[in-house]
């Protein structure tokens, strides 16, 4: 996934005996479930999955209730601690891991390093989480399965001796980082899973982390992570390894950022700001490249306190849309730069085609005009944004805005139990005219465990609705079955329903988007999860 990402034509989904092959493509068929790996899904189904369950409170914390790093610690003994077999860039923050980790990971490909990429969550299989080598492509089926069997034997003890607490994700973790090991990797980067100082990637030592990450700090895991915004920063600021370099996004509330640049100086760790006042990165014009959106950007880095180095790169054609992506741009840039200023061959032209070349499932993804007419959604433009949050839905209404300032808007929301789902509908709904909200439902990490009703979150977006001060029809409402057949809707007022499907959603949208003229532009977007955004992927992938 980190890798450059382009959708193939309606035609090509259509038919299963042509594939188009270039760099940069990735069909979404290729990465379905192999049978091959049924006993190995299996096994890690019968794990504890907090993805699934939630994660308990307090688990993040360095306390007396934080995630047993002894156990990863042990675990990793047992073959041989490959994690100190390779340099690594760890990624902690609220916000913005992934993308990060996309464009640092096609930075460091186009230099020709062979890299090692490991993220969460997944959108369509599981493979998605480990990316090996130069070529970025997520591991095979193949390499999976025969890893799991070589080292199944050595998992069942360990899992006798722990008691049965392995959890899913540590054994992911190990795994990847004995493919990382077995791949003899130039450079891994890696992505925390919640918080950092407990998290089971935590194991790096200072010898082995090339740089330290934090792109945000905000109130996401909440509870899990010590219950206000600075336990979460100290939370985050547990992957800061002594003497090893520090790359922050931002930006920061200042005491938060206080509270992290006090954890680097007791560690002696050089820090380096996207937000330096040295830096400057600004967002020029959106065009159009390749028939989808893209923003041509300026970055320019100019450090001169900790670490001296310098970056200009005008006019970058970012295929990731918005201002926050453009601040995970700045970010990556900062860390290529360290590790150059350590001793890495990295061109300022390989920082700029790496930028350009990253794309990733279901964040600010455009779908084709022939994947729209797949869904029935001929002439819409489709959006999937993972946003999932009241921030990331502040800056994904920012960047509608900017991209189709005149254009009628329908979204689509499917969301987990434990996010802020007010404050979330509140951004959305105050960053401009919401024509329709269609509330639905989408598994979490293939469980509906975490689920959210979409009648429960239709009583979110009412409340939301209340304190903006938008009119609305909802499908509770006597009058919403007139009105919803009406050929012309009043600009002043919002439409929510419930739908019960994705399926039902892809009618709904379409019975509305058909009253529009031809000219009348119309954004239909996905968001709430980045389980939504796999459910519209995989329905293309039929």
């Amino acid at each position: 996934m980190q890798r450059a990402y382009e959708h193939w034509s309606g035609k090509m989904l259509l038919s299963s005996l042509r594939r188009k092959f270039t760099r940069g493509v990735w069909p979404i068929r290729t990465l379905s479930s192999n049978p091959e790996m049924k006993e190995f899904l299996n096994y890690l189904d019968s794990l504890k999955n907090f993805e699934k369950s939630g994660v308990p409170r307090g688990a993040g914390t360095d306390s007396d209730e934080g995630f047993d790093l002894g156990r990863m610690r042990r675990l990793m003994e047992r073959f041989g601690n490959p994690h100190n077999k390779f340099k690594a860039v760890h990624i902690a923050g609220t916000k913005g891991k992934g993308s990060t980790a996309a464009f640092i990971s096609n930075i460091l490909r186009t230099e020709g390093y062979s890299v090692g990429c490991y993220t969460s969550p997944h959108i369509l299989t599981i493979r998605e989480r480990i990316l090996l080598g130069r070529s970025g492509d997520p591991v095979s089926a193949k390499v999976l399965n025969d890893l799991f069997h070589r080292i199944k034997p050595e998992l069942e003890q360990a899992m006798k001796e722990e008691n049965g607490c392995i959890s899913h994700f540590e054994v992911f973790t190990a795994m990847a980082y004995i493919l990382f090991a077995d791949e003899n990797v130039d450079i891994a980067v890696i992505e925390a899973g919640l918080g950092g100082a407990r998290d089971a990637t935590n194991i790096i030592s200072s010898s082995g982390l090339a740089a330290a990450v934090i792109t945000t700090v905000g109130e996401e895991h909440l509870a899990a992570l010590g219950g206000s915004l600075e336990t979460i920063a100290m939370a985050k600021a547990g992957i800061i390894k002594q003497g090893c370099p520090l790359v922050l996004g931002g930006p920061f509330v200042p005491h938060i950022e206080r509270i992290i640049r006090d954890k680097a100086a007791t560690m002696e760790s050089p820090v380096v700001s996207a937000y330096d006042t040295g830096n400057r990165c600004t967002v020029k014009c959106f065009s159009i490249l390749n028939g989808r959106p893209c923003q041509i950007c300026d970055i320019v880095i100019q450090v001169g306190q900790d670490l001296k180095m310098s970056c200009k790169l005008h006019d970058v054609k970012l295929k990731m849309l918005g201002d926050h992506q453009l601040r995970n741009a700045a970010t990556a840039t900062c860390v290529a730069l360290c590790l150059r200023n350590l001793g890495w061959s990295i061109s300022d032209e390989s920082i700029r085609s790496g930028l350009e070349h990253t794309h990733l499932l279901g964040r600010s993804q455009f779908l084709s005009s022939e994947e729209a007419e797949v869904l029935g959604l001929t002439g819409a433009t489709v959006l999937l944004d993972g946003a999932h949050t009241k921030e990331s839905a502040k800056a994904l209404m920012n960047t509608i805005k900017t991209a189709f300032p005149k254009a009628r808007l329908v979204f689509v929301v499917a969301m987990a139990s434990d996010k802020d789902h007010v404050g979330f509908a509140r951004e959305i709904l105050s960053g401009g005219h919401v024509e329709t909200v269609l509330l639905t439902e989408a598994a979490i990490a293939g469980s509906v465990t975490r689920t959210t009703p979409a009648s429960l979150l239709r009583d979110c977006w009412i409340k939301a609705c209340d304190e903006v001060g938008i009119e609305i029809f909802d499908d509770g409402m006597a009058e919403y079955d007139e009105l919803i057949n009406e050929s012309n809707l009043g600009d002043a007022m919002t439409i929510l329903s419930t739908e019960s499907s994705l399926k039902s959603c892809l009618i709904t949208a379409n019975k509305i988007l058909s009253r529009r003229g031809k000219e009348e532009k119309s954004v239909l977007v996905f968001t709430g999860s980045l389980h939504i955004a796999a459910s519209v992927l995989a329905s293309l992938a039929g």
